[in-house]
């Protein structure tokens, strides 16, 4: 274990959280708040920290596999930690653990709250709030490297480590260039999406604090109402961004240098298109007696379908009061997810499409003994060790999700609340049913539950392995 590139790497990510740290610091000069002087104080005190500690140079940066997981992880338990001090701070969620809470949540881009009113925060608070979702989106870590490089391949291991999806791949040779080109894609589709929504009618504020909340695929808000009080234009261009931020990003690089075919070869691309659109098919006709005209009722029904399955969490309205049908095809999007290599959570994609590959390869084979058929994704052959660790990925899954449940019941919520305030954090979503729907929040949940919750944010947002390889002895020897 290479102690000193972890501490190198850890004091990078505090000086660069300080750094953030000093962005709601303007926002609430410029509004006349006070609350601004706690962001700049803790910001302050981790760019001096961090800075003192990057005066230790590492005398290894050769890391591996082993240090890319443990790195990633305590880098996000680090700056949730960090991050919570200034909420404490200005008092307005007084409760360590319930700020903890609430920047985990907002840097998984869970978007589970335990706010009952974000509206009476000041706006550097929200601020703060919204643009954690937007640093946690992309990555912490594919941030730092797309600025201050470390060691040459060995970065992929960070990238591998944080990245969502069964595989991540290299968009260009150099993983400095990659980290490059992923945050330039995403920073064109957050100024686009503000555009947008200023020319929509929002203030400039509000729309670009909501395009940090949407293409990080987050669900925080500025309202208590979510997005059911703003107007149809700015609910569609949500929906087209949301979408969007749920597609693998390289599709995008695919399309930067022109390469239309590798495009339409993406069966996870195909399949996300035909869920979200055969998912709101669904629900708007069963839901179409609860608006005055169908088109009300698709829009809406499209809404809560891509923000759930992109695991944003925004609402237009209480898909609680719903059909059960309805309520159950969105449970089991919260399953689903996004696209891996895109900004959303759960378990992506791609690996249930491998999943039903393999279920029906394995039913051939049962019928016929010696065959030999070889799964294809997307017109390529599937490496064995690909399939073997989504099987593994979906086993530690479904243990650590009903462990989870057991925990939190401890807490004797109804078995609706426990199951999807679990499912949903640990899919990265925020709202579930019940308790912890649409206009409900996680406040009632006691400190252990909530601490459960938060290490299901983090293991869900970093393929769970990075936050389990903690725990093992074998880590940490020498």
């Amino acid at each position: 274990m290479n102690l000193s590139i972890i501490h190198y790497i850890l004091a990078s990510v505090l000086q660069f959280c300080g750094f953030f740290m000093l962005l709601p610091y303007f926002v609430g000069v410029y509004y006349r708040e006070p609350q601004r002087f706690c962001f700049l104080f803790v910001a302050l005190i981790c760019i001096v920290i961090g800075s003192l500690g990057k005066l230790i140079k590492p005398k290894s940066k050769v890391f591996y596999a082993k240090e890319g997981f443990v790195t990633v992880a305590l880098s996000w338990i680090l700056l949730s930690l960090v991050g919570a001090i200034p909420f404490v701070l200005t008092g307005e969620i007084p409760f360590y653990v319930d700020a903890v809470f609430e920047v985990v949540s907002g840097l998984t881009t869970t978007g589970g709250t335990i706010l009952s009113d974000v509206e009476a925060l000041a706006r550097c608070t929200q601020f703060f709030r919204l643009f954690t979702h937007w640093i946690g989106g992309m990555g912490v870590l594919v941030f730092i490297l797309a600025i201050l490089p470390l060691s040459g391949s060995y970065n992929m291991h960070l990238v591998k480590a944080e990245s969502p999806g069964p595989s991540v791949g290299k968009l260009v040779p150099k993983v400095k260039n990659m980290a490059r080109i992923l945050y330039i894609i995403y920073i064109v589709i957050t100024l686009l999406e503000t555009i947008s929504l200023v020319i929509a009618g929002l203030p400039v504020y509000d729309a670009l604090t909501l395009t940090f909340s949407t293409v990080g695929t987050g669900g925080y808000g500025l309202l208590n109402s979510s997005i059911e009080s703003y107007g149809t234009a700015v609910q569609v261009i949500i929906i087209l961004f949301m979408f969007l931020c749920g597609i693998n990003f390289s599709i995008y690089y695919l399309l930067l240098i022109r390469k239309p075919k590798e495009i339409l070869k993406s069966e996870e691309l195909r399949t996300y298109i035909g869920i979200v659109i055969v998912a709101t098919l669904a629900i708007a006709m069963n839901v179409k007696d609860l608006f005055q005209n169908m088109f009300e009722a698709v829009l809406h029904a499209m809404f809560q379908v891509v923000s759930i399955m992109t695991t944003t969490g925004f609402t237009t309205r209480d898909f609680n009061l719903w059909p059960s049908f309805s309520k159950m095809i969105l449970v089991l999007l919260m399953f689903c997810g996004a696209c891996a290599g895109s900004t959303g959570g759960g378990i992506k994609v791609s690996r249930l499409i491998v999943l039903v590959k393999s279920v029906k390869n394995e039913i051939v084979r049962m019928i016929h003994p010696r065959s030999v058929k070889r799964m294809h994704l997307d017109g390529r052959p599937c490496p064995d060790g690909i399939i073997q660790s989504i099987r593994v990925y979906l086993a530690i899954f479904v243990i650590m999700y009903l462990t989870s449940v057991l925990l939190v019941s401890f807490d004797n919520f109804s078995f609706e609340t426990n199951c999807t305030a679990v499912l949903a954090t640990f899919s990265n979503i925020g709202p579930g049913l019940d308790m912890v729907g649409p206009s409900g929040n996680y406040a009632a949940f006691s400190p252990f539950s909530k601490i459960v919750l938060m290490f299901d944010m983090l293991a869900g947002r970093l393929e769970l392995l990075p936050m389990l390889v903690l725990f093992s002895p074998k880590t940490w020897k020498k």
